[in-house]
């Protein structure tokens, strides 16, 4: 099967909205301020279960 590359234009192109989980609860990030806007794009993520491997952890 012959790979296609697919291109939009940005009109066909629809917003994506980022929410993540604040103090418990989720809000998007558009809603954030500059100061916590600046402070999310300096976030790094990871996922748990890469972290916590069986036998992996010593305590």
């Amino acid at each position: 099967m012959k790979d296609t590359k697919v291109e939009l234009s940005r009109e066909e192109r629809t917003a994506c909205e980022v929410w993540t989980r604040v103090m418990g609860y989720f809000r998007p990030v558009t809603a954030f301020n500059k100061g916590k806007q600046s402070e999310y794009k300096e976030r790094k993520c990871f996922k748990e279960d890469c972290v916590c491997k069986k036998g992996s952890y010593k305590a």
